[in-house]
């Protein structure tokens, strides 16, 4: 399982209100709290809807300068 490379397929910030609910490339699918991310949880909601995945292990926000990684998402649920 080690060489095994999950990654982001999806995010979605609008269908839990106060839930990141992230699709994984293997079909898990992991849902937080946005309050574990206090940045995040303080964009309105159309700017959460502005987010981008970048190399299927990171992803960010339009109006946001940090880079998150799925290892922070996996290491919550």
């Amino acid at each position: 399982m080690e060489n095994v490379k999950v990654g982001i397929k999806n995010m979605d910030f609008s269908s839990m209100r106060g839930k990141i609910v992230a699709t994984l490339t293997d079909g898990r699918i992991i849902i937080v709290p946005v309050s574990f991310f206090p940045d995040i949880k303080n964009l309105s909601v159309k700017k959460r809807e502005e987010w981008m995945v970048l190399d299927d292990q990171y992803f960010t926000f339009e109006h946001l300068t940090r880079i998150y990684s799925i290892v922070d998402l996996m290491r919550l649920s």
